[in-house]
């Protein structure tokens, strides 16, 4: 008690509920059956079943997201005063954001097909999507990127940090992704909250698309921190690519172990020979990067 006292700034007592991670997980693995269905269940699904199914796990999962939701709104309230503490905020966005499954699904059948395209060891894409830590890891990501854009608080993160946990692949909810994405084993791969990627890229494990500093804190809130990966760009194993001013063009493939802060032109070639980086174009002209 004399800790509580004393060391109160990580003591939670006397303000709102926050929101539960344990509603939020279950809400998070009903999502990914809701998406992917009869990929989840314990059980075979037939069609006949589908739509009686599906509604009463969206009536499900509607009530009790709409109830974190407004856990979220009452500890963090909106700038709108009249948002504020609104059990009918809570449920106009958690029926937004329900809406927007059918384009989650049609984006995530992009991202099934680059995986099953991209790998010669895939045997066929049901593999893929029930065996594959990306296809949950992007999954999830997608789903909590709609809360994000929405401005609810708490509710991506929890979700993202399960699947991270789940994965090993750290993809903030904030991260703008484009279609037919896809992470080749995937594993250490992080990818920070103001990064754009583009459509047709495809990273492997271990790579970082960070900020150069977080020295300077909150006072870096809201600034473009992160890259911006184009169209048809390949990144291989443990290369980092940092800062928000940096452009991988398109067509570009970083190799491994690269480190970079600096553009890179489209359809380039960066590369780390063991003794220096080297930036090669397309009429193989060579440049000290």
């Amino acid at each position: 008690m004399a800790s509580y006292a004393k060391v109160g700034a990580i003591n939670h007592l006397d303000g709102s509920n926050l929101p539960s991670r344990t509603a939020i997980v279950d809400i998070t693995t009903d999502l990914l059956r809701l998406v992917f269905p009869g990929y989840f269940d314990e059980k075979v699904l037939h069609s006949s079943e589908l739509k009686t199914e599906t509604a009463l796990l969206m009536d499900s999962v509607a009530g009790r997201l709409e109830d974190e939701v407004l856990k979220s709104i009452e500890a963090h309230p909106p700038d709108d005063a009249s948002k504020a503490n609104s059990r009918g905020t809570a449920r106009e966005l958690t029926h937004g954001f329900l809406g927007q499954l059918p384009a989650v699904r049609e984006i995530l059948t992009t991202d099934v097909d680059a995986a099953f395209t991209g790998d010669p060891a895939a045997k066929n894409k049901d593999e893929v999507i029930v065996s594959y830590p990306f296809i949950e890891a992007i999954a999830v990501q997608r789903l909590a990127h709609v809360l994000y854009e929405e401005g609810i608080e708490f509710i991506p993160r929890i979700m993202v940090e399960w699947a991270h946990s789940r994965t090993g692949m750290d993809l903030h909810p904030g991260a703008r992704i484009g279609t037919h994405f896809f992470i080749d084993h995937g594993t250490g791969t992080v990818i920070g909250e103001t990064t754009i990627i583009g459509n047709h890229v495809k990273m492997y494990h271990g790579v970082t698309l960070g900020a150069r500093s977080t020295s300077g804190g909150q006072q870096l809130r809201g600034q473009k921190r992160h890259p911006t990966i184009e169209d048809h760009v390949t990144i291989y194993p443990g290369a980092t690519i940092l800062g928000g001013e940096t452009v991988i063009g398109a067509h570009s493939t970083i190799g491994g172990n690269v480190f970079l802060m600096d553009s890179v032109e489209p359809q380039s070639l960066v590369i780390y020979d063991g003794l220096d980086m080297r930036v090669l174009n397309k009429q193989e002209k060579v440049k000290a990067s």
